[in-house]
């Protein structure tokens, strides 16, 4: 198989999350007087299921260009999740302007439920 269009190097994405740390990770911590998280894990089981739940859903409803959008989000501080960041993986699907220049842009697809439930490090795994 060859390497997708989208793959950055290990280097690549040791910046990406030192610029995170550093910008915006320290004053999420320091504002909520805790370490927060920073990282999510899903199994590739996990992933795949929803993947395929998603590209399921979307067939039956018609939509051929279906997407996954990545949010993020945080807990409400009950129970075990003491108000954790998280993400949540939710489905998409295109949607054409009105106008003559038939612009497709991805818009939610509320009519399939979002993926939540990772596994955040606590403490964090610095990649």
């Amino acid at each position: 198989m060859s390497r997708p269009l989208k793959c950055i190097t290990v280097d690549e994405a040791r910046s990406l999350q030192d610029n995170w740390r550093t910008t915006r990770g320290r004053d999420i911590s320091n504002g909520r007087g805790f370490e927060d998280t920073f990282e999510y894990w899903y199994s590739i089981d996990e992933l795949q299921e929803y993947l395929d739940y998603v590209r399921e859903k979307s067939r039956e409803q018609g939509v051929n260009e279906p997407g996954i959008r990545i949010f993020l989000g945080a807990y409400n501080g009950r129970g075990n999740k003491k108000g954790y960041s998280t993400v949540f993986l939710a489905p998409t699907m295109e949607e054409k302007s009105t106008n003559d220049t038939e612009v497709v842009k991805q818009v939610n697809n509320y009519a399939i439920e979002p993926m939540n439930d990772s596994a955040g490090g606590i403490p964090p795994i610095k990649y």
